[in-house]
């Protein structure tokens, strides 16, 4: 079993957007909307910081009490849209339970909307229409699964899982290029059989160690988007000890997709500042 680095793969792309943001006329401002004081996204949010400034994108602290109100905390985020040089909003999840989550996260520009998450950029991306953002989560996938130097093409591909962060992007972007994955939801039949039939496993259910190697063929790819906190430690999808005598490549949790889906929001985020300036050179005209 080979074991992916995504901390290798985050510094290879990190250190192409840095040379980018450097270039720029200006430098990009990035802010996580964090609400309430939930240790576990705290250090999130913290993590995506640090990983911005080291790379010349300005932080922009927007922390707000827990008993903000939805109405309150839009005005805040349209504000936030307005800020000279705003590159990139994200809301960090979960929200508390009396804020309206989806009114939340269409409040955010969607061309600053790097996570994807707003109903128009989404509806975007998944139309196909023009736009350059993708969910990150998703690009991340694709970019761990490039270390392993096969081609998806000639593989029995499963997403295992079909959530809006992982499952449903993958599948549109595999589509893009002509890959048409197999799809296990909550209510597909027979889930076994079809995980046994895979080259190459992208798993984003959302339940700790749920994939076991029984369920696997020898040689599988596995490419874990899970991440879960459990006694204190960080753990995936994939039942890591039950899977490595049956696996080929393993993304592993924490240290594979995790830290590249950090780099792809970056690159997003470098992506918005492109736009921001070609937008002005028209303007300018």
């Amino acid at each position: 079993m080979i074991l992916i680095d995504g901390k290798k793969i985050r510094n290879r792309i990190l250190e192409k957007v840095k040379t980018e943001i450097k270039s720029l006329p200006f430098t990009p401002v990035f802010t996580d909307i964090l609400v309430g004081e939930d240790p576990v996204s705290f250090k999130y949010v913290n993590m995506k910081a640090k990983m911005a400034e080291e790379n010349g994108i300005n932080f922009r602290k927007s922390f707000f009490n827990r008993d903000i109100t939805t109405e309150e905390l839009i005005e805040e985020i349209k504000k936030i849209n307005n800020i000279e040089n705003m590159c990139g909003i994200i809301v960090q999840l979960p929200l508390p339970a009396h804020l309206d989550k989806k009114k939340i996260l269409d409040a955010v520009s969607p061309k600053l909307d790097v996570d994807c998450l707003g109903e128009v950029c989404g509806d975007l991306f998944y139309k196909n229409e023009t736009n350059d953002l993708s969910f990150p989560t998703a690009l991340a996938c694709l970019e761990v699964f490039k270390e392993t130097g096969q081609d998806l093409k000639n593989k029995n591909v499963v997403i295992f899982g079909y959530g809006e962060l992982v499952g449903r992007p993958l599948e549109r972007l595999l589509n893009k290029h002509d890959i048409y994955p197999s799809i296990i939801k909550s209510d597909t039949l027979h889930k076994e059989e079809i995980l046994k039939k895979a080259d190459v496993v992208f798993c984003g259910v959302g339940k700790p160690n749920i994939l076991k190697g029984d369920f696997l063929k020898k040689g599988v790819i596995l490419i874990d988007a899970g991440t879960f906190e459990v006694d204190g430690s960080l753990v995936g999808d994939v039942d890591m000890d039950s899977v490595k005598d049956r696996v080929s490549f393993l993304s592993p949790v924490p240290g594979g997709v995790g830290p590249v889906t950090v780099a792809m929001l970056l690159v997003n985020i470098l992506k918005v500042a492109k736009e921001k300036i070609y937008e002005s050179s028209k303007y300018n005209k």
